[in-house]
């Protein structure tokens, strides 16, 4: 009973959307999950043409083992997260997606409170391999890093 409620606990320091996702894939078997993972990988939105040219001069999560390159910025008041994340790396990929949509119109401290391991939450630790959850847990500290800085 204590673990489901740390778990509650940690779900409920996360912004709205994305303890709506993490609800949606702790309602489903592992396996299921990483269909929905894969189901983000295909939603994650295509980096802004004027970040093209600057790709280069993004911050790089060197954890993944896909190239995974990260800005963030002020938009409206709200932290907004853009990623550049090949689609042949549909795993990390689709959890870039979450945390973007997950994060999007969250006030910087909001971002700042969500737990780093927003990946076990949503079970994904049961589907796929510990090297790949390191780069994924890289992932958001680079994110929370970023948005402190703004």
């Amino acid at each position: 009973m204590i673990e489901q409620e740390t778990v509650e606990a940690r779900v409920a320091a996360c912004p709205p959307a994305l303890q709506e996702i993490i609800r949606e894939f702790q309602n489903v078997e592992p396996r299921e999950r990483l269909e929905y993972l894969l189901e983000y990988a295909m939603d994650l939105p295509d980096l802004p043409a004027r970040l093209h040219a600057a790709r280069d001069s993004m911050e790089q999560v060197h954890e993944c083992q896909a190239p995974v390159f990260l800005h963030t910025e002020l938009e409206d008041g709200a932290p907004h997260i853009d990623l550049d994340i090949p689609v042949e790396s549909p795993t990390v990929r689709g959890y870039g997606s979450i945390l973007v949509k997950g994060l999007a119109g969250a006030s910087v401290e909001a971002i700042l409170q969500t737990p780093e391991d927003v990946y076990m939450l949503l079970g994904l630790h049961e589907a796929i391999s510990p090297q790949r959850l390191r780069g994924l847990h890289a992932l958001l500290v680079y994110i929370k890093r970023q948005v402190a800085a703004l």
